[in-house]
């Protein structure tokens, strides 16, 4: 089972459908996903909802003229086949239209603050 790739899936079809907003179950690492989404404007708002074994993550969606901020997103580094990058190695995503997140040792970033911090780490996800 893949956490964050239950998460992308459910923003994906979230978006297919023009939903306003998805519910997902909460976790450190999905609200700090989310919250470098709401940073890069891909999406509207994240809030976290509920309290101990009940808390979740509200994720209002961003729309365009009826069409998503969000083309695609695409899980790289899985539970079964981990991908790391060095600093010097990180890649533009879509000829740098696209991003990366990258959780590094200073917590998650995009690979562009990845690039000027000159950090590496494990490649979450790409979005573009």
């Amino acid at each position: 089972m893949d956490p964050i790739a239950d998460m992308l899936t459910s923003i994906r079809n979230a978006q297919a459908v023009l939903k306003e907003t998805v519910v997902i179950p909460y976790s450190e690492i999905k609200f700090e996903i989310a919250k470098v989404l709401k940073k890069e404007n891909l999406i509207e708002e994240v809030e976290k909802k509920g309290r101990k074994t009940r808390k979740s993550i509200e994720i209002k969606l961003k729309y365009e003229n009826k069409k998503p901020a969000i083309l695609s997103l695409k899980r790289i580094s899985k539970p079964g086949q981990r991908i790391y990058t060095t600093a010097g190695k990180i890649k533009k995503v879509r000829s740098g239209y696209g991003i990366s997140i990258i959780s590094t040792s200073k917590g998650l970033m995009t690979n562009k603050q990845a690039r000027k911090q000159n950090i590496g780490g494990e490649i979450l996800c790409e979005i573009w």
